[in-house]
């Protein structure tokens, strides 16, 4: 596709899944027989028109990749202007093309996976909605343009999460995600005033031409607002609390936003804010350290948990910590972190498509404690879900291989005690990430049947198994073709800047060595705990302090509630408290001595003229007293 056809076409790409979501809306209930088919060929549609101008943007040299919508004027107060534009790059491009090929798959999932809801069209709205504001998001050309979709697709999540929103827990967790997201946003808009404050513009050509003139601590502080926002919307510490109770929206929600899309946003934007936070060592920094806590944290509460999904979610939280880790190394770790990006994509989205059609199977049920020897009676969900599991562990050739060693590569070659530390904590969490992740394979799909009796599992309709395997292809394809000959670091230089060539303490070949044998022992400690014994059909409760720990999320909705929320109550409380007692009461004294006072005055007004006469002749005797005694003075 010809750069002017790509300029001309662009808009379509957000606009038409933007008009499926509109038709379903306002066209209601007259659309419920066909909504689904319209929502899915136009997402569809907006693939193939993404793909097709991917191969006409690598068929052109570098300097004219780029391509911008035509001008249309959004906002014009005064000097400050923002106008209207989509900007198709190559970072950019990465991002459409992962939304909208796994965007496609999971609207044709949810054909079979929702055919008995009786609101499936208007979850299909919502769908289109939300890949609409996502790419939106990563096309605009401007700051405020991503907040745009960034709202927008905040909205769409809490429109999905709470799909079933008959279910309280669904209720709760759709209102969570949304509240924890707000408070990101504060970062976002605290960041974009700091921006017209500093720069006098919002659009990301000024941003970044000027932000060399600017101060360090401005830019540094700039940077922590943007980091705000991305821990919010990718799940980091310490907004990560939402996404494990966001599992209560239908499955196909947790393989779209929770793997694919919406908590990928905050890597997008760091990635995108590379030239600013490149400026700015301190927020890199917090990053880093974001990243580490956030890949450990995640592995740990992975361990614990024993709805699928919930362990699925644990594991999106720490695979996204790989790559704001990687986002925060600079030029060295932009490229691999998209890398991983782009991978997790696929083996996550599949893996949650998975557990879907094992909940589709099983009356919903999600607790692996009461699964078990699934392989035999669904071979295509075992099959594919393993691909993601070797992928996710990063078994070579799968595709976790390549994006993971790169990440503990770059960060191993960060220098000094630092890389050390932070390679170290890549490993380890690899490590775990390979025990619990086996876990979840052996519970759910090997061993003795731990079904319900009137369980009768029976494998996916050709609808879901469909996409099933094409993202276990990519699962298997996905790394290798992104990765060999530094493909993908060379396509996304010009936007994010040449990576150098790492100079770690180990080579390339002992790190793979190291990190293989890491992944074999964590499959090894969780095969031998739950592959060779029992697995019992309630959770121990004599369990170790950590295991408890990671059961409750590592305290993370504790710490809310007692650092956060239970302050912000005491005040409340107090203010209920001063008004009730100073300013109601000040209230009601005013008004009873008002009362008292007419009460008084009242009196004089009788009705009788003697009355009033002799009110006069006193009010006479008083002024001519007064007249007196300052004419005496």
């Amino acid at each position: 596709m010809s750069h002017h056809l790509t300029s001309t076409l662009l808009w379509l790409i957000p606009g038409l899944p933007a008009l499926g979501a509109l038709i379903l809306l306002v066209g209601g209930r007259r659309t419920d027989r066909w909504g689904h088919l319209l929502a899915t060929a136009l997402a569809g549609a907006s693939a193939v028109l993404g793909i097709a101008m991917w191969i006409g943007m690598i068929g052109r040299d570098d300097a004219s990749r780029a391509v911008r919508t035509g001008t249309y004027e959004w906002i014009s107060a005064g000097s400050f202007r923002v106008d209207a534009t989509l900007l198709l790059d190559q970072l950019s491009m990465c991002f459409v093309l992962l939304i909208t090929v796994v965007g496609t798959l999971i609207h044709l999932y949810s054909i079979g996976y929702m055919a008995d809801d009786p609101a499936r069209r208007r979850f299909f709205a919502y769908l289109n909605l939300f890949v609409a504001a996502m790419l939106v998001l990563v096309l605009a050309d401007s700051y405020l343009g991503l907040y745009l979709g960034w709202e927008g697709v905040g909205l769409a999540s809490y429109l999905l999460i709470g799909f079933w929103q008959h279910k309280p827990a669904a209720a709760t967790a759709a209102k969570k995600a949304f509240v924890m997201n707000r408070v990101g946003d504060i970062g976002m808009v605290v960041a974009l005033a700091l921006m017209f404050a500093t720069f006098g513009a919002v659009d990301f050509g000024s941003v970044f031409a000027e932000a060399p003139d600017a101060s360090e601590t401005t830019l540094t502080f700039i940077c922590f607002m943007l980091l705000l926002g991305a821990c919010a919307k990718s799940a980091q510490v310490p907004l990560q609390a939402w996404l494990g109770d966001a599992m209560e929206g239908p499955t196909p929600v947790s393989a779209l936003i929770h793997a694919a899309t919406m908590v990928t946003a905050g890597v997008y934007l760091i990635t995108r804010s590379a030239p600013l936070f490149n400026l700015a060592p301190h927020a890199q920094t917090g990053v880093v350290v974001v990243g580490v806590v956030t890949l450990l944290f995640g592995a740990i509460v992975g361990c614990a948990k024993d709805d699928i999904k919930k362990a699925l979610a644990a594991s999106t939280m720490s695979q996204i910590g790989y790559m704001v880790l990687a986002a925060g190394l600079g030029p060295a770790g932009y490229a691999v972190a998209i890398l991983h990006l782009l991978t997790h994509g696929f083996f996550k989205a599949g893996l949650f498509l998975g557990s879907g059609s094992v909940m589709h199977a099983m009356n919903d049920e999600t607790d692996m404690r009461r699964l078990g020897g699934l392989r035999t009676v669904m071979p295509i969900t075992f099959v594919t879900f393993g691909f993601g599991y070797l992928a996710i562990i990063g078994i070579p050739p799968f595709s976790g291989f390549y994006s993971k060693d790169h990440i503990i590569e770059a960060a191993l070659s960060s220098g000094g005690a630092r890389g050390w530390l932070l390679g170290l904590a890549a490993i380890v969490g690899a490590g775990i990430t390979a025990f619990y992740m086996t876990r979840v394979m052996v519970m759910t799909f090997l061993g003795e049947r731990r079904w319900a009796p009137d369980a009768k599992p029976h494998e996916a309709p050709p609808s879901m198994t469909g996409p099933m395997i094409a993202l276990a292809v990519g699962s298997v394809f996905s790394g290798g073709l992104l990765a060999i000959g530094g493909t993908l670091t060379d396509f996304l230089a010009p936007v994010v800047g040449t990576a150098p060539e790492h100079h770690g303490p180990l080579p390339a070949w002992a790190v793979t060595v190291v990190v293989l044998v890491v992944v074999l022992i964590g499959v090894g400690i969780a095969w031998n705990r739950y592959g060779r014994a029992p697995v019992p059909e309630t959770a121990p409760v004599d369990v170790s302090e950590l295991t408890r720990a990671a059961r409750a999320d590592l305290y993370g909705d504790v710490f809310n509630e007692r650092v956060v929320a239970a302050p912000g109550q005491l005040l409340t409380a107090g203010l209920v408290r001063v008004e009730d007692r100073l300013l109601s009461g000040a209230t009601v004294g005013i008004g009873t001595a008002v009362t008292g006072l007419s009460e008084v005055t009242r009196q004089s007004q009788n009705g009788f003229v003697r009355s009033y006469a002799l009110s006069i002749l006193a009010g006479t005797v008083l002024v001519a007293a007064l007249t007196l005694v300052v004419s005496a003075l």
